[in-house]
């Protein structure tokens, strides 16, 4: 119970650090799109993409191998 708190609770630490540096990055001049909507959604994606590799490689490095 207590470890999936502490899964989530890093996993959406971890979100928004990454949506944080995802968004200094500025997609409009690499893709030509039209939409600005689909930049947002391609931030989003990739934020949440990245959360998720971090917080699992946190996790592994932490509370998995029963440092915590």
């Amino acid at each position: 119970m207590a470890a999936s708190v502490i899964s989530y609770f890093v996993f959406f630490v971890c979100f928004g650090l990454s949506f944080y540096a995802i968004s200094s990055i500025q997609f409009e001049k690499i893709c030509s799109v039209k939409n600005p909507k689909k930049v947002q959604i391609l931030m989003f994606l990739l934020s949440l993409c990245l959360a998720y590799v971090s917080s699992q490689a946190i996790l592994q490095l932490t509370i998995y191998n029963g440092f915590a």
